[in-house]
């Protein structure tokens, strides 16, 4: 029974779930129908919207597009306009330069029929110039044979004469514009002469100043120019790098050239090689410590040399940077002369002449003492000597006025404003070319003088002649009654060209002519 009531109950719930999905499929069915005719009338009603919408699109585009292609109208209208008016304009343009070519072309067509015109005329001119010709010479021709006959004397001959005449009347004159146009000349060509001065000083100057720029070093062996030279130079560039100097190493045998502008420069790098030879070890990094030593050596010698120069002359007030440039003097020389011995002399030469002549010796001596002062710089500082000397000096406390000039105008330079500087410029010629100073023999000295005054005495005109200043200037005194201003002046020129090619020397020899009328009466 138990399981007859689990059967039916399991039947009665089959038959209640078939019942009621039967029922749901049913309510399902009709409420499925009802949504499908809504979703018709729905869709319907979008698809009617839709195409409302598309037909306004549809409008809106064709708009559009009628604008667009309105507007790219206008714009091709607009660019066949401007085409059209640029096309006009070239058109003008054109029409324009037909008219000036048509223009030209006639204006080419009249000057060459000119010109035709013109060959003709010049034609027609050279051949009566060639008939005027042949005719002149003819006439000049017959002429020349009667003047021969009238004169007795050739073609040649006449005019030899002629000429020698003309020569005669207007040499003097000649020689007059020739000294106006030399002097004319001269003044102008002051810059010219400088620039070709530098230009040959800088071609020339190894030959010339080798003997006054070259210092030599003693080797003990040909062996120690190699080790100076080092592996592929570096000892030898070293050495000039931190000396500033050429080191020159040639053939010659046991020495070792060291060349250089700067005097005390060429000395360190001589004593510095000479150290390095003694010591035997060449070592680029040595060479800064042999510098160091061979510098503070040369200083030292420096100090001392214009300490015993200050002493031995006896001046007192001088700052210490002017008594070093003194003792750098030391290391300069001038055509052979030591310039601080020089200077020594020219001092007490200076207080001699002074002396002499009522002036203060002091204020010579020290002006004699420091007039080449500046050459102790002048290969580190523009201009000349004095200038340099002078300005270095009142910068260093000299306030003298009369030492100051003597310094700046010993060579002429600036204006004398004191009569201590003609002192020093005697005592300077003296020292500097009395017989022995500049490496120049008594023979040598004497010959030379002798030379000088024969070359101006054998000059037309001259009647005495005079060598002054240990042959740096040469006097000629001319006969006044036999010879003009010009004829002096011709005379200064010819003697010094005779000078120059016959004679060698140092310098400059200023050549003097003097033509001077004396009238001599006696009152009695």
């Amino acid at each position: 029974m138990a399981e007859f009531e689990g059967i039916s109950v399991l039947l009665g719930g089959v038959v209640g779930a078939g019942f009621g999905g039967g029922i749901a499929w049913m309510v399902l069915r009709s409420g499925a129908i009802g949504t499908r005719r809504e979703a018709e009338r729905a869709a319907s009603a979008l698809l009617e919207k839709a195409e409302a919408k598309a037909g306004e699109r549809a409008k809106d585009l064709e708009l559009d597009a009628e604008r667009k292609i309105s507007r790219r109208r206008e714009s091709f209208d607009a660019d066949l306009e401007r085409q059209q008016q640029d096309l006009r304009e070239s058109e003008s343009r054109l029409d324009r330069r037909s008219a000036k070519l048509d223009d030209r072309t006639e204006k080419i067509s009249n000057q060459e029929e000119q010109a035709q015109e013109l060959l003709a005329k010049r034609e027609s001119a050279i051949q009566e110039v060639h008939a005027a010709r042949d005719q002149l010479s003819q006439t000049r021709d017959d002429f020349r044979v009667r003047l021969e006959g009238v004169a007795g004397l050739s073609e040649d001959e006449a005019r030899e004469q002629f000429f020698e005449e003309v020569r005669e009347a207007y040499r003097l004159e000649a020689l007059e514009v020739g000294r106006d146009l030399l002097e004319a000349a001269e003044e102008e060509a002051k810059d010219k002469a400088r620039e070709i001065t530098l230009m040959a000083i800088q071609r020339c100057a190894a030959e010339h100043v080798a003997e006054s720029t070259v210092r030599s070093v003693k080797i003990p062996s040909d062996d120690m120019k190699g080790r100076i030279i080092g592996r592929e130079g570096r000892n030898i560039r070293a050495i000039e790098l931190a000396t500033g100097v050429d080191v020159l190493i040639d053939d010659s045998p046991g020495v070792i050239a060291v060349s250089c502008f700067d005097p005390v420069r060429r000395a360190v790098a001589a004593e510095t090689l000479s150290r390095m030879v003694a010591d035997g070890r060449v070592n680029p990094t040595k060479v800064d410590e042999y510098v160091a030593k061979a510098q503070a050596d040369i200083d030292n010698t420096i100090r001392k040399k214009g300490q015993d120069a200050v002493i031995e002359t006896g001046i007192k007030g001088l700052s210490k940077k002017v008594v070093q440039m003194m003792g750098r003097l030391h290391f300069r020389t001038s055509y052979g002369q030591n310039v601080l011995r020089h200077s020594i002399e020219v001092a007490f030469l200076s207080q001699m002449i002074a002396e002499q002549l009522g002036f203060d010796g002091t204020i010579a001596r020290r002006a004699g003492f420091l007039h080449d002062i500046g050459k102790a710089m002048d290969h580190e500082v523009e201009g000349g000597h004095p200038a340099i000397g002078m300005d270095f000096a009142k910068r260093n406390g000299e306030s003298s006025e009369y030492v100051l000039n003597a310094i700046g105008g010993h060579h002429g330079d600036i204006e004398i404003m004191s009569p201590y500087t003609p002192i020093v410029m005697a005592a300077d010629a003296l020292s500097g070319a009395r017989p022995g100073a500049r490496r120049e023999s008594m023979d040598a000295y004497i010959k030379r003088l002798e030379e000088l005054e024969s070359i101006a005495r054998n000059q037309p005109g001259v009647r005495e002649a005079h060598a002054f200043q240990a042959g740096r200037e040469v006097r000629v005194v001319l006969q006044a009654e036999d010879t003009t201003d010009a004829q002096a002046w011709e005379a200064s020129r010819a003697i010094a060209k005779e000078v120059e090619d016959r004679l060698t020397f140092p310098g400059e020899i200023k050549v003097t002519v003097v033509r001077e009328v004396k009238a001599e009466t006696l009152a009695r």
